[in-house]
């Protein structure tokens, strides 16, 4: 089944039906009205797989679906056209350019955190760039992927785009197959099986992974403002996003006042029952609730730890005196338990995050200047926030994406565009002017080096063509066209 999928939506992409760019507009066009049209539908999905409400749902998924619709549509244009490169002397005279082309069928596997923004803002740049592709969601956000196969057919070509559903199995399957690009989000452990089934056909990867982000909180620093924009980063969506703080690395001599800090926040956000606010999202489902709730195992509770199995719920809650060894420090949480870990300062929280495998998001509170310079300077992550959790991944102009374990590749807006398309580098000559190429040509001698060395290393500067021809009449009349017979 995911063969013939796969080889259809090849034969229609080889008639060039998605080459022309009004093409591309109207579908995505059409993938603006499923959102705009479908919202309290999706909504309510989203209710069903994660007890999500609907002003959450706007705000962490459909936004930002449909800014990148409308940044696609309005730029795409600029974005397929040729762009051009600067010239040496030896290519002074020629059209040299790289032209972005689509690569062919995509496959796009979700994840069931943002069931709907991790598929539809990869599918954005897959249409934009001109590819076919194949929609994977995943089966454990079964609401959503039930209505994402439906909805899609409805509105979006689909001899060209099509949704595959099922689990494990199903996604194996597909991953036989042959491709031009897999963009997966997910985690580690399954982007290195994706990885390998793409080694056996040389297809290209997007991974866009996770990992243990941390957040180093300086005592000097806004600690109350930095608690309440940590605690919101961290318990939205029940603490299952991939670039939520992981753990918090501060001094002992801060840590109950950030405990403090974020009993006040959560207070604020949830009131005295987060289990009966609408903000407040579940886990997944109850294999991911027993795995969360086993990492608060040896840890001392400061805040929260209430649970109900049956309806998936694990209170926001915050652990203290955490050290390195303990089970929740082994791996990345995806749920709502945030960790404190005390260092004896910058140099030590430095070492701390080095000493780990490179996170997806590194965030940093500190009102000195130093500090940031630092962080920035000395460790490496996908990407950084300075004084606030999340917001980076909300810039369309930033690109967003791992690096080592945490993946590899990047997307949102124009990246998105870039890293599903092909930059093929272009150069056409005209026949004439033969003379200048002389110097690759036999026989070879040290003169017609010498001339090939000059043309091939000067580069041009943003000169007219009156201005290049001058150029090279000069660089002929002055000897470097050698007297070879």
């Amino acid at each position: 089944m995911e063969k013939q999928v796969v080889d259809g939506l090849r034969e229609v992409f080889q008639s060039g039906r998605s080459r022309p760019l009004q093409y591309r507009k109207q579908q995505l066009g059409a993938l603006h009205r499923l959102i705009t049209e479908h919202q309290e539908d999706i909504e309510q999905a989203l209710k069903q797989d994660l007890n999500r409400n609907t002003y959450n749902t706007s705000l962490f998924e459909l936004i930002s679906i449909e800014n990148d619709i409308k940044l696609a549509e309005s730029e795409m244009a600029d974005w397929a056209a040729p762009r051009p490169v600067k010239k040496n002397l030896n290519s002074a005279l020629d059209d040299v350019y790289i032209k972005p082309e689509p690569l062919g069928v995509v496959l796009i596997i979700g994840t069931w955190n943002y069931p709907w923004a991790m598929i539809l803002q990869p599918l954005v740049g897959a249409i934009a760039a001109g590819n076919a592709a194949v929609l994977k969601p995943s089966e454990l956000s079964e609401h959503s992927a039930r209505l994402m196969k439906e909805l899609l057919p409805l509105y979006l070509d689909k001899e060209m785009y099509q949704v595959v559903t099922g689990g494990v199995p199903e996604t194996q399957e597909l991953l036989r197959q042959r491709f031009d690009h897999i963009f997966y989000t997910g985690s580690s452990a399954v982007g290195k099986l994706v990885m390998e089934a793409a080694a056996r056909h040389l297809t290209p990867v997007t991974l866009e992974l996770g990992g243990k982000s941390p957040c180093y909180v300086d005592k000097n620093c806004d600690i109350a403002v930095a608690c309440r924009r940590i605690t919101w980063g961290k318990f939205a969506n029940c603490g299952q996003t991939c670039i939520a703080p992981d753990y918090i690395l501060c001094e002992p001599s801060i840590q109950d006042r950030i405990v403090e800090e974020i009993q006040k926040t959560l207070l604020e956000f949830y009131q005295t029952d987060p289990k009966s606010s609408p903000d407040y999202c579940r886990i997944i489902n109850t294999r991911h609730f027993d795995r969360v709730l086993a990492l608060m195992n040896e840890c001392t509770i400061a805040l929260g730890g209430e649970s109900d199995r049956s309806q998936c719920y694990i209170a926001p809650t915050v652990l203290k005196d955490v050290l390195p060894h303990f089970k929740i420090m082994q791996e990345e949480i995806f749920g709502p338990l945030l960790p404190i870990v005390t260092v004896n300062g910058l140099s030590e929280a430095i070492q701390f995050i080095n000493a780990r495998e490179k996170p997806l998001a590194l965030y940093v509170f500190s009102s000195d200047k130093t500090v940031i310079k630092r962080m920035l300077a000395e460790t490496s992550s996908g990407g950084v926030t300075v004084n606030d959790v999340l917001m980076h991944y909300t810039v369309d102009t930033l690109p967003f994406g791992g690096v080592g374990n945490s993946g590899m590749g990047r997307y949102h807006g124009k990246h998105t565009f870039d890293q599903l398309s092909h930059h093929r580098a272009c150069l056409i000559k005209s026949f004439a002017m033969e003379g200048l190429n002389d110097a690759r040509y036999p026989p070879l001698t040290a003169a017609r080096l010498r001339k090939a060395k000059f043309f091939m290393q000067h580069r041009l500067c943003s000169c007219s063509g009156i201005c290049v021809w001058a150029v090279i009449a000069n660089l002929l009349a002055i000897g470097l066209k050698d007297n070879v017979p």
